[in-house]
C-alpha cells in the first residue's frame, strides 16, 4: 500500500482487524517487551501502547509479527518486487519473457528517491532523547535502545542518496557512561554498509554524519534489512515496495532526512571515539555483552505531528525479526543462489539463532562417470557461501547434493538433517576452518569476532539407516548414561557441568575411547549438554542448544577420532559439546514480578483477554 506515514497504516491495521491498542499507562522498563513477547507468541495483533510512562509519544511493536500481517501491508506491491529483484540478478529474463517484466523497470525509476523539503511532516517539532520512550526489553540490559532503526550514512567519497547505506543497527539512548541527551551508542560490523563508511571517514581523519530514522511507511524499516544485490539502493528499494517515493532532504547542518519519518536523530561520529555499549537481550537468545563501540554525539531530535515511536524485542527465536525474516526470503530469496554457480538454496536457520546455522542444496556435477559419489563441487559452493555478505557469519554449515533428491527442502530441518546423517562419512566430510571470524554477538569463540566454522558435506547414497528408537539394551559410559534421543540418528546425553577445556578433553576422549567398542550403527551424532530432557523436548530446543553453544574447533569431538594430513574425522557418531560454558553469555530470563502483570491483561475485561 502506498502509506505515507505510519500513522496512515496504524489506522489501515485497526480497520482491518490487525490492532489494538492499549490505552493504560504502561512502563517502558520491560513491561511494554513482555506485553509484546506474550502477544506475538500467540501470534495477536500489533500493538500500539498510546499511553508510555515518562514519554508523550506512543509506540508501536509487532508490526510485523505474523506473515499475514506482513503481507497485508504490502499486498499491491510484493509480487511486483519479486519481479524487480529477479530482474535485477538476471536482466535477460526481460527478454526472454518480455510480457511478464512489462513495466518492472519503469517502477523501479519511478520510485527514485524524491529530493523535497516542502511542508515535510518531520519538521512539525523538535525534542530531545530524554523525551523520547524509553523502552527497555530484558532485565540486565544497558539502557534503552532504539530496536526498529533505520541508520542512514554516506560514503565521504561519493556523497549523496544513491550510494548511501540504510541499514538497521541498534542505538542505545542512555545507561552506561553516555551523557544523556548529547551522546548515544552504534553497533554495528566493520564490514556492514555503515562500518565501511566510518573507516573511510576514519582515514580522513574527518568525522562520519548520522541519520537515525524512526517509524516512517512500514516499507522503510523493512528495506534497512534487506540484503540487496549490490547496486539496488535501500531507499529505491522503500520506494518501490511502499508504492511511494522516498522522501528526503539535507537540512541546514548538512545531515539527511527523511522527510516521512515519525522521528529523525542526527549526529557524528568522529573518528577512533567510543565508548561502552551493552548488555543487550540479543536475537540469538543471549545478550550481548558490553563493548567498546562507536561513540554518535547527539545534533537534533526532529519528530513529526503524530509521530509514533517502533521497536520490536528481540529474543530467543522465533520473535517478530521471525516475520522479517520469512517476507524478505519471499521478496529475495533466489537473490543468493544466483550469486553462486551451483547453488540451489540456502537458508539461515532461524531456531538456532540465523546466523550460527546454514542450511544448504548444491549440485554435485564433477566426474559424474564415477561410481562412488563423494562431495566435491559442493565443497567449492560451501567456500563461497562462507564468503558471502552476513552468510560469512555462520559457525556451522550443512550442505547436501541436489541430485541426491530434488525434492529436498531446508527449511524443513528434520528431514534436510536426516538426509546429512544419512549420507555423510564422518572419515572425510568434515572440513574445519579454524582462527576464523564469526558474529560480534555470539559467544562461544575464543574472543569478540573470533571462533571457528566448519562444513558437513553430504552427496551420493546412504551410509546408514538412523535409527528412530534406541535399543532397549543401550547403555553409555559414566558419566554419560543418561541420554535421550532427539530425532532418528541424534542421541542428547546428559554431561557434568563444563570447567575447563582441558577437564573436558581428558572427559569427552575417555568417554569416546569407551564408546569405540560399541556398536552406534543408527547414531551419526552426541550432542552432550546441561538438560538432555530440554535439548530433546523438540527440534527447536536442540537447534538452540546445539548451535548457539559450541564453537566447531573446541567442542566437536568423535568416536574413534583421527587426524590424517591435517584432516580431522572419526569413525563413530560426531560429538558435540554444547553444554553451557563460563565464557558464554548469560540467556535471556524474564522478570517474574513483569509477567505476573502481563497476565492480568489477559482476564475477561482487559485488553488482552482472547488474545494471549
Amino acid at each position: 500500500m502506498g502509506y505515507k506515514s505510519l500513522a496512515e497504516c496504524v489506522k489501515d491495521l485497526e480497520h482491518n482487524g490487525h490492532l489494538i491498542r492499549i490505552k493504560k499507562e504502561v512502563d517502558p522498563y520491560l513491561e511494554m517487551a513482555a506485553i509484546h513477547l506474550r502477544v506475538y507468541e500467540h501470534q495477536g495483533p500489533a500493538i500500539l501502547f498510546e499511553n508510555v510512562k515518562g514519554s508523550k509519544f506512543p509506540a508501536i511493536s509487532n508490526l510485523f509479527g505474523t506473515i499475514e500481517r506482513s503481507r497485508f501491508m504490502f499486498r499491491d506491491t510484493l509480487n511486483k518486487m519479486k519481479l524487480m529483484v529477479d530482474l535485477k540478478m538476471d536482466p535477460m529474463r526481460a527478454l526472454k519473457h518480455p510480457f511478464k517484466y512489462a513495466g518492472v523497470s519503469m517502477n523501479a525509476l519511478s520510485a527514485l528517491p524524491m529530493k523535497t523539503r516542502y511542508a515535510a511532516p518531520i519538521l512539525y517539532g523538535k525534542t530531545k532523547i530524554s523525551n523520547l520512550p524509553q523502552i527497555v526489553n530484558w532485565p540486565l540490559d544497558g539502557g534503552p535502545f532504539i530496536t526498529m532503526p533505520q541508520v542512514y550514512t554516506e560514503d565521504i567519497d561519493k556523497p549523496g542518496i544513491m550510494n548511501a547505506n540504510l541499514g538497521m543497527y541498534r542505538i542505545q539512548l542512555a545507561g552506561n557512561e553516555y551523557k544523556l541527551n548529547e551522546e548515544v551508542g552504534l553497533h554495528y560490523q566493520l564490514h556492514r554498509g555503515i562500518g565501511v563508511h566510518q573507516s573511510k571517514a576514519n582515514r580522513q581523519g574527518k568525522p562520519l554524519k548520522v541519520s537515525v530514522f524512526v517509524g516512517g511507511p512500514p516499507s522503510h524499516p523493512l528495506s534497512a534489512v534487506m540484503p540487496l544485490p549490490e547496486g539496488l539502493s535501500e531507499t529505491i528499494f522503500a520506494g518501490a515496495l511502499g508504492n511511494r517515493r522516498f522522501r528526503y532532504f539535507y537540512d541546514e547542518e548538512g545531515f539527511c532526512i527523511s522527510a516521512d519519518a515519525d522521528f529523525v536523530i542526527t549526529g557524528t561520529v568522529y573518528p577512533n571515539e567510543n565508548k561502552p555499549e551493552g548488555p543487550f537481550g540479543d536475537h540469538i537468545g543471549y545478550y550481548s555483552l558490553t563493548h567498546p563501540f562507536p561513540l554518535m554525539k547527539v545534533h537534533k531530535v526532529y519528530h513529526r505531528r503524530d509521530a509514533i515511536w517502533s521497536f520490536t524485542v528481540v529474543g530467543r527465536p522465533p520473535q517478530e525479526d521471525t516475520s522479517f525474516g520469512q517476507l524478505i526470503h519471499e521478496i529475495s530469496g533466489p537473490a543468493i543462489p544466483q550469486e553462486i554457480n551451483g547453488l540451489h538454496a540456502v537458508h539461515a536457520v532461524d531456531a538456532a539463532g540465523v546466523h550460527p546455522l546454514l542450511f544448504a542444496i548444491g549440485s554435485e556435477r564433477y566426474t559424474p562417470y564415477l561410481k562412488l559419489k563423494r562431495p566435491q563441487e559442493i565443497l567449492t559452493i560451501a567456500n563461497q557461501i562462507l564468503g558471502k555478505n552476513q552468510l560469512s557469519l555462520a559457525k556451522y554449515l550443512f550442505i547436501a547434493a541436489q541430485e541426491d533428491d530434488p525434492d529436498l527442502d531446508i527449511h524443513d530441518e528434520v528431514n534436510f538433517l536426516k538426509h546429512i546423517f544419512e549420507r555423510f562419512d564422518p572419515t572425510r566430510d568434515l572440513h574445519f576452518h579454524t582462527k576464523t571470524t564469526i558474529d560480534t554477538l555470539d559467544y562461544t569463540g575464543e574472543d569478540l569476532n573470533a571462533g571457528s566454522k566448519v562444513v558437513f558435506a553430504a552427496a551420493g547414497e546412504k551410509k546408514r539407516e538412523l535409527w528412530s528408537s534406541l535399543p532397549g539394551n543401550m547403555v553409555l559410559p559414566r558419566p554419560f548414561d543418561h541420554f535421550k534421543l532427539v530425532m532418528p540418528g541424534v542421541l542428547a546425553v546428559d554431561a557434568p557441568a563444563f570447567i575447563d577445556y582441558q577437564e573436558t578433553d581428558k572427559l569427552v576422549k575417555q568417554g569416546a575411547k569407551e564408546m569405540a567398542d560399541m556398536h552406534f550403527g543408527g547414531i551419526a551424532l552426541i550432542v552432550l549438554c546441561d538438560d538432555a530432557g530440554f535439548t530433546a523436548a523438540n527440534v527447536n530446543n536442540f537447534l538452540w542448544v546445539t548451535f548457539t553453544r559450541s564453537n566447531p574447533s573446541h567442542d566437536i569431538y568423535g568416536v574413534g577420532s583421527f587426524v590424517e594430513f591435517k584432516h580431522w574425522g572419526c569413525n563413530g557418531p560426531v560429538i558435540i559439546d554444547a553444554r553451557s560454558k563460563p565464557h558464554h553469555a548469560p540467556s535471556l530470563d524474564k522478570d517474574p514480578t513483569v509477567e505476573k502483570r502481563v497476565d492480568a491483561l489477559g482476564v475477561k475485561g482487559e485488553v488482552l483477554y482472547g488474545i494471549i
